[in-house]
Formats: structure tokens, sequence, C-alpha cells
């Protein structure tokens, strides 16, 4: 599949955007499942930029920077991902696969924008000190545009060199389908691996229980052809109502003892 001059430009300036938003604008354009529809939109092919943003935003769920240290780059793996999958008509477990190198690329280039940027620091605290907020302000806008910059230029060539293999990568598919289905099996395990990369930080002893429960009510409604469709939104009804008992249950328990019923030992005016 090939890509025309305004399809390139309009990719050229979305990930421009959204590699700023990653790190200062915080708006969430650049979550893969947002960026994979806007490529899938401007290539042609929403459904597949949806469901390959989808995939690849739970590959990343987890991922998130601890200090200086970068994870995989959700901007540009999300971006190829979709255009692998659009350019080269490949499964999207094998598009995201191929698109982790990408994700790699992006993580070094934040790590060593971040590190280019570290002395301008004190470049910074000068300006501070002489009330140059102008000053200031070029140097984050510079920034931006560099980070911006990189991004865009290595997703645009990525682009056009996916266009270029897109032949290549069909007939490979076709030829040595042992290779696709490994990089299928490595995309599908991503998703898991992002899932529990967000239980290590978040899941405490006390959730067990109810991921236990969520996990076997998902496997039950999965098996069940009339609901398997809407199994997803099903559970997450489960969970919203849970949620709120959990909360409104809290929040008798703390208005009750802030009201000193409970120190009082209640109100057997009723016999009780």
């Amino acid at each position: 599949m090939g890509f025309s001059a305004l399809q390139i430009i309009l990719v050229f300036v979305w990930v421009f955007i959204v590699a700023i938003d990653q790190f200062d604008f915080l708006e969430s354009l650049y979550q893969p499942i947002v960026s994979g529809a806007v490529i899938g939109a401007i290539l042609g092919d929403l459904p597949t930029g949806l469901v390959v943003g989808g995939t690849y935003q739970l590959m990343t769920i987890g991922n998130m920077p601890v200090g200086g240290a970068q994870p995989p780059n959700a901007v540009i793996g999300g971006v190829m991902a979709t255009v692998f999958a659009i350019s080269s008509h490949l499964d999207t477990t094998a598009a995201v696969g191929l698109a982790v190198p990408f994700a790699l690329i992006g993580q070094y280039m934040v790590t060593l924008l971040f590190t280019a940027m570290s002395p301008m620091m004190s470049a910074a605290d000068k300006m501070a000190e002489k009330g140059d907020t102008k000053g200031i302000v070029r140097l984050n806008y510079l920034a931006m545009a560099l980070l911006g910059l990189l991004f865009a230029v290595v997703c645009t060539l990525g682009m056009l060199g996916g266009s270029a293999m897109g032949t290549t990568l069909s007939n490979l598919a076709a030829k040595y389908a042992w290779i696709m289905a490994g990089l299928g099996a490595a995309g599908g395990m991503m998703r898991f691996v992002g899932f529990a990369t967000l239980l290590r930080i978040m899941l405490s002893n006390e959730f067990w229980g109810i991921y236990f429960a969520g996990f076997a009510l998902a496997t039950i409604i999965g098996y069940i052809p009339e609901l398997s469709g809407s199994a997803l939104l099903l559970i997450a009804f489960v969970g919203i109502a849970i949620a709120l008992y959990d909360y409104q249950t809290r929040v008798a328990i703390k208005q009750a003892a802030g009201s000193g019923f409970a120190a009082n030992g209640g109100d057997d005016e009723d016999g009780i």
C-alpha cells in the first residue's frame, strides 16, 4: 500500500503533536488507543487503527517512567504498529511485534534528549535569577520542538520504509508463516506483560479476591456465545457496582464514627 503526500504530512504533524503531548500537554492524545484511531483514519482504515491501538494500549498499560528510566515509547510503537497493520495487511499481534524495535528507538531518543537537556537546567536557573521569563519559555519550546521533530522524523521514515517493504512483508508472511506466528505470539504476550506490570505496582493483598473473581467471571462470560461480545462491558459494570458499594460502605462507617454512633454503642430504641 502506498501513501499519498497528504497522508505522510498528516502523520508527521500528528506524531509531532502527540510526542509533545506525552510530556507537556498531557491530554492523553499520545495514548495508543487514541493515536491508533487517528492514524487509522488518516490512512483510510479506522477499524484497524482502533483494534491495533487498543491492543497496543493493553501492552503499555503498566509502562511508566521511573525517575530518568524510560519504558519503550508508546507513541512511536503505537503509530508504527498501526502503519504496519494497514500498509502490509498484517495480523494485529504480528504488527505489534514488528513495532517493538521502533518503540525501543523512541525510548533511546527520549533518554538521549533528556540527557542533552540536563545541562540546560543551570542556564534556566540563571534566567530565573535574572527574571528572564522569555528565555525560560524559549528553552522549553526548544525542548518540545526537538522532541516532536525527532519522533515525527522516525515515524515518517518508518512509514515510508514500511510502505516500501509492504510487498516484502506480505510475501514473508506467506512464505515463512512460522516467523509471523512467532511475532504474533510475542505481540499477543505483550498485553499480558503490560497488565502484569500494572498489577505489580497497584495490587495489594486485599484485592486478590476481587482479582480472581473477575478472572473467573471473565472466563465464564467468555464461553457464553450470546454474551462473549459484550463480556468486557459486563465485567466493567460489575466492577463499578463493587467499587460503589465499597465506597458507600466506607463513607457510612466514617460518618457513623464521626457522629459518635459507634462510640455510644448504637441506638437501642427498637429493642436491639
